[in-house]
């Protein structure tokens, strides 16, 4: 296949590029910044793809990456992703993540090859629900910047999907870790880098916060198997197993025989108290399951951060 992939130095885009090339896909790739030390790099896959410099924000460059190589299928993963940056800088956040989208959307209405649009939203669309977990037909209500910004670039997934009907596939997964992610204000990087420097990890929050946290590689199985499947529509997936904030990092404390104690802050804001994702419909409509439970995923990210930090 002719494959484009945004968001290539991400963690899930930068795994799911490897699997793409290993299976021998032609891939491009947009990419606005270089990171060097990110997968897609320290795999040497800037080397096996071909790359589109420029920004979402750019229309004619992303109509440019769609027209001159001809893609047939495109994994739109690209966005700004960290919460506290979406609270400070809501405006460069809503530029990436809201017209980013429409403007991959408005390139996919045109471009007549295009066979599905694989469709990266988040849990985080949903908002601060009542009702537990989340499914497919509960309502878009993000109050927060970022949350705010993927609820509407799921609208808009939407909106292309039932008024042009673009073959719109569209992915809201639970929080994704694994190796390779260099955001180490995120819980797992950052818990895992803390121990491994010999302090103690941070908890910004109260440590209460419910999360169901999910795999890279079952994240890339969940963007593959959508990718092949004539389905359309959003899909949820996540482990459904809900683990609060400072029971993860006792967990990472265990895993890596540390005696050391979290420092929880109680200062973050602005955040989701409890949110977990259903995966009924991926497993009946597509047969995907996780493979990996939360100690597993651990144990696995653990030695990758230990390599990677020699």
């Amino acid at each position: 296949m002719k494959v484009l992939v945004t968001g290539a130095t991400g963690i899930v885009g930068g795994w799911l590029v490897k699997a793409l090339v290993d299976r021998g896909d032609s891939v491009a790739c947009l990419v606005r910044d270089e990171v060097p030390r990110s997968i897609f790099h320290a795999l040497g896959l800037d080397r096996r793809v071909a790359t589109v410099r420029g920004a979402l924000e750019d229309a004619d460059t992303v109509m440019r990456a769609f027209n001159e190589y001809e893609v047939e299928v495109v994994y739109h993963l690209g966005a700004q992703a960290i919460v506290g940056v979406g609270n400070r800088h809501p405006v460069s956040t809503f530029e990436a993540n809201i017209k980013g989208s429409w403007n991959v959307l408005e390139a996919a209405r045109q471009h007549k090859p295009l066979r599905k649009l694989v469709y990266a939203t988040s849990d985080k669309a949903y908002g601060d629900l009542p009702t537990l977990p989340y499914t497919e037909d509960m309502p878009l209500r993000g109050s927060h910047p970022y949350d705010v910004s993927k609820s509407c670039a799921d609208l808009l997934g939407q909106c292309y999907l039932a008024t042009y009907k673009l073959p719109v596939a569209i992915v809201r997964c639970g929080n994704i870790y694994g190796g390779g992610d260099l955001n180490f204000n995120r819980i797992i990087p950052g818990t895992i880098r803390s121990v491994l420097e010999g302090q103690r990890p941070v908890v910004r929050s109260d440590g209460t916060p419910l999360r169901d946290y999910l795999h890279v590689q079952d994240a890339v199985s969940a963007y593959l198997v959508l990718g092949a499947s004539p389905a359309t529509g959003a899909f949820n997936f996540g482990t459904e197993r809900p683990t609060s904030v400072i029971d993860l990092v006792r967990l990472i404390l265990v895993l890596m025989k540390s005696k050391l104690r979290p420092e929880v802050r109680n200062e973050a804001s602005n955040e989701i108290a409890q949110q977990w994702l259903s995966s009924k419909k991926a497993r009946e409509t597509l047969g995907w399951k996780p493979e990996l439970d939360l100690k597993r995923g651990l144990v696995e990210t653990i030695a990758w951060y230990r390599k990677h930090f020699k």
